[in-house]
């Protein structure tokens, strides 16, 4: 069921967003080598501990694509690894490409958002012009997120932009509805044609999330921890989310890191 919310529920999804937000930008500045991915989990964690009214959508996470629920507090893939990466015990070194996906609640709504960057001074320019490529993509996306486009307006821009750096798009994980839960309707693809899929009207909340791999578009799940998803050829993925609200004029970034 695609939901709709009033002018006043976007405005108390604003919190959630504004969280997610701050904390990765704060671990986008923190972040460097030789930091722990079991600190980063447990930076959040304390983060979520510390605010009246907020709480994870990932500790009891537990969804047919993976195994058991997921137990920890944000998301953190490294190199290969570009979705669901379930922390572990893991320093990160100088040009690693670390990817990390942060959805909150506060008072029940949610917000979800993504980053990728390069850990540290060693970064290969490939890994770089991945990230800007899952970046340009959002803001292409973002762009067509206007009442009365289309969904598939939004998915064709993102895959547009993915395509003209030469990347391909896998179509099994992709943009969500958001709003008392993590992943709801409308599915939103990262790739598809214009004018097709739900019509976009005001009060529509959408994660939009574009992620790609430099050498494929066919991925697998790690048995080892049945949850991260790594690129079917070990090339570095990249991903890149914001959760927004559409509206009569131009959509509201509720997860800006501004």
């Amino acid at each position: 069921m695609i939901e709709i919310k009033s002018a006043k529920e976007v405005k108390e999804m604003r919190p959630a967003g504004k969280l997610v937000g701050q904390i990765l930008k704060h671990l986008r500045e923190t972040v460097k080598p030789g930091t722990n991915l079991l600190d980063i989990d447990e930076y959040v964690h304390q983060q979520v501990e510390s605010r009246e009214n907020a709480a994870s959508p990932y500790v009891n996470y537990a969804p047919d694509f993976g195994t058991g629920p997921f137990g920890h507090y944000i998301c953190t893939s490294v190199n290969d690894a570009v979705l669901h990466g379930k922390p572990y015990d893991y320093k990160l070194k100088d040009g690693d490409l670390l990817s990390l996906d942060l959805a909150l609640s506060v008072d029940g709504w949610v917000g979800d958002s993504a980053i990728s960057f390069v850990v540290g001074k060693d970064a290969d320019p490939e890994d770089l012009r991945l990230i800007k490529a899952t970046e340009e993509a959002l803001q292409a996306g973002i762009a067509q997120a206007h009442s009365g486009n289309h969904i598939g307006d939004i998915s064709h821009a993102i895959g547009e932009v993915a395509h003209s750096y030469g990347y391909l798009v896998n179509m099994e994980f992709g943009g969500h509805g958001v709003g008392h839960v993590m992943h709801g309707d409308p599915f939103v693809a990262n790739n598809g044609r214009e004018g097709r899929g739900f019509r976009l009207r005001p009060g529509l909340v959408i994660a939009i999330e574009p992620w790609l791999m430099k050498g494929t578009d066919e991925i697998y799940q790690d048995e080892s921890d049945g949850w991260t998803i790594r690129s079917m050829d070990g090339s570095n993925g990249a991903h890149s989310e914001h959760t927004i609200a559409i509206t009569e004029g131009e959509p509201i970034i509720l997860t800006a890191r501004d």
